[in-house]
C-alpha cells in the first residue's frame, strides 16, 4: 500500500535499512542508542531494523561500552563477510582486478599486463574474465556470493536498454563498444551478478570522496593524471560525481595533436605519454623496451637526482612546462566550478607526487581568478594506486546499500541498478 507521497511500506523499510547500514558502515561500531540520532529513526524503528539486519547476517556485535549509570551498551558493526565485490581498473599498462569483502578489505588481486598500451577489445574482455576467475579461485569464493563487479574504463560510458553499458573511448579507439554485453557472453559469473561500468576518473573520485582526501567536502574535483588526464566533478548538484573530459580542454590553438585527433588538447601536453614524447623530442634518453611507468620513473630520477649529481636540464624543463600546463588546466576548473578541494591521483600523479605538486599548485592559483583561488586547496589523493579499483568496487556496494542490504534482483527485466542514488550519500557525516 502506498502512502500520500507514493512510498510503500516496503520502500520505507528499505530506506530504514539503508540508513542504518550506511551509518554503521561509515561511523561504526555504534550502539542502538547512538543509531537513533545518527539516522533520525525512533528507538523502536532502530531495534526492528537492527533485528532484521542481524537475522540476515549483515550486522554483528562488536563488543560493548559502558553507559551512564546503566547496563553496558552493545556495539554493532557491518559484518565484513556478508558480501563481496570485485573492482576492475582498465588502466594504461595493465588490467587490475581486486576482490574485496563488504568493508573493502582486499582479499585477492590479479594484474594482467597490456602490451604497448593496446586496447584491443577482445584482449580487455579476456583479461577481465581471467582476472575475475583468478581472484575468485585465490579466495575460494563462490561467484554467486558476489554483489557485483565494478569496472573503471577510459572514455564516456552510457547505459542503453538493449546492450547495457556502452563505452565511447575515442583516445583508445573504442567506438560505442558494448562492454557489458561482451562480458556477459561467456561470463564466468551467474546472470544474477551485475556489472557496473563507469569512467575510471569517476571511480577514482568516488573512492577519494568516500575514503580518501575528499571526505567531508561538498564541492571537489578529483584529477586522474596518468597516460592521459581526466577529472571527476562532485558538487551538490552532482553528488554522485560526474566524469569531466578535462584532458580534451584546448590549451593551445593549432598545438600538438592529441590522441583523440584534435589539436592543442591539455592531454597532448600534460599526459604522461606526451610528457615522455616531448622529452624524447628534446633529446632526452627515454629508455627503450619499458612501459610508461618505468620510463617516467627514469625521467623523474634524471630531473631530480637523489645522489647529488646534476639534474638533466631537458627532463627538468619538460616537467616544469608540464606543471604549468596542468596548473593552467586546473585554473579553468577552479574558475568554472569553484571547488573547495582539488585532489590529484593516478599513477603518474602519484609518481611525481610531492616534487611536482607545489609547481602545479603555484601555476593553478596564479592563472585562476583570485576569489575562487583563495578558497581552494590542491593536494594529492590518499588512496594510492588502488584507488580506481576501490572506487569501482564501491559501485556494487552503493547499489547494495540502495537496496537496503538486499542482493540484486535476478530478474533480467528488473529496473537498472540504483547505485547513482546511493552514491549521493557518499561521505561519512
Amino acid at each position: 500500500m502506498a502512502g500520500r507521497n507514493g512510498r510503500t511500506v516496503r520502500d520505507l523499510r528499505r530506506a530504514n535499512r539503508t540508513a542504518v547500514l550506511q551509518r554503521l558502515y561509515f561511523d561504526g561500531p555504534l550502539s542502538r542508542f547512538e543509531l537513533g540520532p545518527a539516522t533520525g529513526l525512533s528507538s523502536g524503528s532502530v531495534s526492528n531494523v537492527v533485528a532484521d539486519l542481524v537475522a540476515d547476517g549483515l550486522v554483528e556485535e562488536a563488543g560493548s561500552v559502558d553507559s551512564d549509570g546503566g547496563r553496558p551498551r552493545t556495539l554493532l558493526r557491518v559484518a565484513p563477510v556478508s558480501g563481496h565485490m570485485i573492482g576492475v581498473d582498465v588502466g594504461e599498462t595493465r588490467v587490475r582486478v581486486e576482490l574485496f569483502d563488504l568493508t573493502l578489505t582486499e582479499l585477492a588481486r590479479a594484474e594482467l599486463p597490456l602490451e604497448q598500451q593496446r586496447y584491443e577489445v577482445e584482449v580487455i574482455v579476456d583479461h577481465i574474465r581471467s582476472g575475475i576467475d583468478e581472484v575468485l579461485a585465490t579466495a575460494g569464493l563462490d561467484p554467486a556470493r558476489l554483489l557485483g563487479v565494478g569496472i573503471g574504463v577510459p572514455g564516456i560510458v552510457e547505459r542503453t536498454p538493449d546492450r547495457g553499458a556502452v563505452v565511447h573511448g575515442q583516445t583508445i579507439g573504442w567506438n560505442a563498444i558494448p562492454l557489458e554485453s561482451l562480458l556477459r557472453t561467456g561470463s564466468p559469473l551467474p546472470d544474477a551478478v551485475p556489472y557496473f561500468i563507469d569512467n575510471g576518473a569517476k571511480t577514482l573520485g568516488q573512492a577519494e570522496m568516500w575514503f580518501g582526501a575528499g571526505r567531508g567536502a561538498r564541492n571537489a574535483l578529483v584529477v586522474l593524471f596518468g597516460s592521459g588526464v581526466g577529472a571527476c566533478l562532485v558538487t551538490p548538484e552532482a553528488e554522485h560525481g560526474r566524469a569531466v573530459e578535462w584532458g580534451h580542454l584546448t590549451v593551445r590553438v593549432r598545438g600538438r595533436r592529441c590522441r583523440c585527433g584534435a589539436l592543442g588538447c591539455l592531454e597532448a601536453y600534460a599526459g604522461a605519454e606526451s610528457l615522455l614524447a616531448r622529452w624524447r623530442e628534446e633529446g632526452g634518453r627515454v629508455p627503450g623496451g619499458t612501459d610508461e611507468e618505468t620510463a617516467l620513473t627514469t625521467m623523474l630520477a634524471a630531473a631530480y637526482p637523489a645522489d647529488g649529481t646534476p639534474a638533466d636540464p631537458v627532463a627538468l624543463a619538460v616537467l616544469e612546462e608540464t606543471a604549468e600546463y596542468l596548473g593552467a588546466g586546473l585554473s579553468d576548473l577552479i574558475n568554472l566550478f569553484q571547488p573547495e578541494r582539488i585532489l590529484m591521483g593516478g599513477w603518474a600523479g602519484l609518481q611525481l607526487g610531492s616534487r611536482f605538486l607545489p609547481a602545479v599548485r603555484k601555476h593553478a592559483l596564479s592563472y585562476a581568478l583570485r576569489h575562487p583561488a583563495e578558497k581552494v586547496t590542491i593536494e594529492l589523493g590518499r588512496l594510492g594506486p588502488d584507488a580506481v579499483t576501490v572506487g569501482a568496487a564501491i559501485l556494487p556496494l552503493a547499489d547494495f546499500f540502495s537496496r537496503g542490504g538486499r542482493r540484486p534482483d535476478p530478474d533480467p527485466q528488473a529496473p537498472p541498478p540504483a547505485w547513482h542514488t546511493a552514491l549521493q550519500d557518499r561521505a561519512p557525516r
